[in-house]
């Protein structure tokens, strides 16, 4: 399995939403300043996080995006199955039985289904929240937004 940049990209930008501007909208360019990412390529993968309820965007000067549901309830899988479709190894095992023409007598069917549960068991373990901590443990600096600043 290979995962595309849709998906690589798009955990990153949801890390850095989570990390550096919580629950205040993150503006495109600062995310991609700091990922070091196109702008325009993170604006074709939000689209896909946004239709998956994973993103949402405020317009105007305060806007930007920010996180859907809390950085808790956001897991890998569900940002690879937004921009990736599904996280299957083979394509057979995510077919209706019946439908493979090996359905029963093919041996290599259990070794994918069982990897799928096993990779899929994991990505689900592995949250926006996870990923924040293993952040903080690294050491990585977090970015505070100044538009949200006044200074008197």
């Amino acid at each position: 399995m290979r995962l595309s940049t849709k998906s690589r990209y798009g955990l990153r930008a949801l890390f850095d939403i989570a990390y550096n501007a919580g629950s205040q909208p993150a503006q495109i360019q600062d995310i991609s300043r700091r990922q070091d990412i196109s702008p325009r390529y993170l604006e074709q993968i939000f689209q896909g996080l946004k239709k998956h309820g994973i993103l949402k965007s405020k317009r105007g000067p305060q806007g930007g995006y920010c996180l859907a549901k809390s950085p808790e309830e956001i897991t890998v899988r569900a940002v690879i199955e937004a921009t990736e479709g599904d996280t299957l190894l083979v394509d057979c095992t995510g077919r209706k039985k019946g439908e493979c023409s090996f359905d029963g007598s093919c041996v290599t069917q259990t070794v994918w289904e069982e990897s799928n549960a096993k990779l899929n068991e994991f990505f689900d373990s592995v949250t926006l929240k996870t990923l924040c901590e293993r952040g903080e443990s690294l050491g990585i600096k977090r970015e505070q937004d100044h538009r949200f600043m006044y200074f008197i």
